[in-house]
C-alpha cells in the first residue's frame, strides 16, 4: 500500500512545476471561493478588460499610444453601455411589469382549461389529478411572490451596489488595460520561478478566455437582436423582454434555450391560442435556436477546445452552484482549464514513465 502511494506521488509530483501548478490552482480556487462576493466588481472588470484588449491592440497597431487607445476604447464602451441601458431598461421594465400583472389572468385561464380535461378525457385524467396540479401551481406562485417581495425590499441595496459598479468597474478596466504589463509583472513576482506547467496552462487559457468572452458577447447581441426583431415583426407581445431573455439564455449552453422556451411559448399561446400565429412564432424561434447552435456557435468558437455536451452541463451545474451567474458565464472556460491541467499533468506522467 505504501509503495502504491509512493509510486503515485512520484508519478504526479516528481516535477516541481507540477507542485507549483497545484499550489497555484488551490490558492486561486480558495481565494475566489471565499472572497468572490467581495471582489465581484474586480472579476467583472477583468472580464471586460479581456473583451476590450483586442480593440486596444488594434489601435496600438496603427500607431496610437496605449494610454490614448485605452481612453478611446473605454470611453466608447461606457457610452455604448449607457445608451443600451437607458434605451432598453425602461422598455424591459414596462413590459416586465405588464407581464407580471397579466400572470394572474393567465393562471386563471390555464386552470379553467385544465378543469375541462377530465370531461374530455375521463379515461386518462381525473378531477383529483387536476386539483393536485392546480394546488402545486398555486403553491409555486406563492413562493415566487415571496421571492419577488424580498427582492423589492432589497432593491435599495442593489441600487447602491449598481452605482458602485458603474463607478468602480470602468476605472478598474481603464487601469487594467493601461498598466497591463506592469500588473502582470507584479503578480508574477509572487509566483515560484519553476512554473513551466503553470505557464503552459496559463498561456492556453489566456487565449481561450479571450476568445470565449468576445464570442459570447457577440452571440448574445446577435441572438438577442434577431429574436427581438423577429418577435416584433410577428406581433408577439413583450417582444423586447422576450428577445433579451433569449439573448441571455445563450449564457447557459443547452439548458438556457430550454428554459427560455417556456415563457416564449406561454406568451404566444395566451395571445393567440393554438392558431397559425402561434405556430409561426414557435417555428421562427426554433429556426433561431438551430442557426445559433449549428452556424453561429461554430463560427464564433471555432478556436475553442471541444468539450462534450455532458461535460458542459456538468460544468454549468458545478461552477454555477459555486459562483452563481459568473460561474455559469465562465463554465466553459473553467471546464477547458480543467482539461488543460489534465493534459499538462498527463504529459508529465509520460515523461516520468519514459524515464
Amino acid at each position: 500500500m505504501v509503495s502504491l502511494f509512493t509510486d503515485w506521488y512520484k508519478r504526479n509530483f516528481s516535477d516541481p512545476s507540477a507542485v507549483t501548478l497545484l499550489v497555484i490552482l488551490l490558492s486561486t480556487f480558495l481565494f475566489i471561493y471565499f472572497f468572490s462576493s467581495l471582489l465581484m466588481p474586480v472579476f467583472v472588470a477583468v472580464a471586460i478588460a479581456f473583451l476590450l484588449d483586442l480593440p486596444v491592440n488594434r489601435f496600438r497597431y496603427i500607431g496610437v499610444s496605449r494610454t490614448m487607445a485605452v481612453v478611446i476604447v473605454v470611453s466608447a464602451f461606457v457610452a455604448i453601455a449607457l445608451i443600451a441601458i437607458l434605451g432598453l431598461m425602461p422598455v424591459i421594465w414596462q413590459q416586465g411589469s405588464n407581464l407580471l400583472q397579466e400572470v394572474p389572468h393567465m393562471v386563471s385561464e390555464g386552470q379553467s382549461y385544465l378543469l375541462t380535461l377530465p370531461e374530455r378525457y375521463p379515461e386518462i385524467i381525473t378531477v383529483e389529478q387536476i386539483d393536485t396540479v392546480i394546488k402545486m401551481v398555486n403553491e409555486k406562485f406563492i413562493e415566487w411572490g415571496q421571492v419577488i417581495l424580498k427582492a423589492s425590499l432589497n432593491s435599495l441595496s442593489d441600487l447602491v451596489a449598481l452605482i458602485i459598479y458603474f463607478i468602480l468597474v470602468p476605472l478598474m478596466v481603464f487601469f487594467f488595460l493601461k498598466d497591463k504589463k506592469d500588473l502582470l509583472a507584479s503578480f508574477s513576482a509572487f509566483l515560484p520561478r519553476d512554473r513551466r506547467m503553470a505557464s503552459q496552462v496559463g498561456n492556453e487559457m489566456n487565449q481561450q478566455i479571450m476568445n470565449y468572452i468576445r464570442g459570447k458577447v457577440i452571440e448574445i447581441l446577435i441572438i438577442g437582436t434577431v429574436s427581438t426583431i423577429t418577435f416584433i415583426v410577428l406581433g408577439l407581445q413583450y417582444a423586447v423582454l422576450l428577445g433579451v431573455l433569449v439573448g441571455l439564455s445563450v449564457l447557459v449552453p443547452y439548458v438556457g434555450a430550454t428554459i427560455v422556451t417556456l415563457p416564449v411559448m406561454l406568451v404566444a399561446l395566451f395571445q393567440w391560442g393554438t392558431s397559425a400565429e402561434f405556430g409561426y412564432v414557435m417555428i421562427a424561434y426554433g429556426i433561431i435556436q438551430a442557426l445559433d447552435g449549428n452556424l453561429l456557435v461554430p463560427l464564433l468558437f471555432s478556436e475553442a477546445v471541444n468539450l462534450h455536451p455532458v461535460t458542459i452541463i456538468i460544468a454549468v451545474i458545478l461552477f454555477g452552484g459555486l459562483w452563481g451567474f459568473w460561474g455559469v458565464f465562465f463554465a466553459i472556460p473553467l471546464a477547458t482549464l480543467v482539461k488543460a491541467v489534465l493534459n499538462a499533468w498527463s504529459s508529465t506522467q509520460g515523461e516520468f514513465t519514459q524515464e
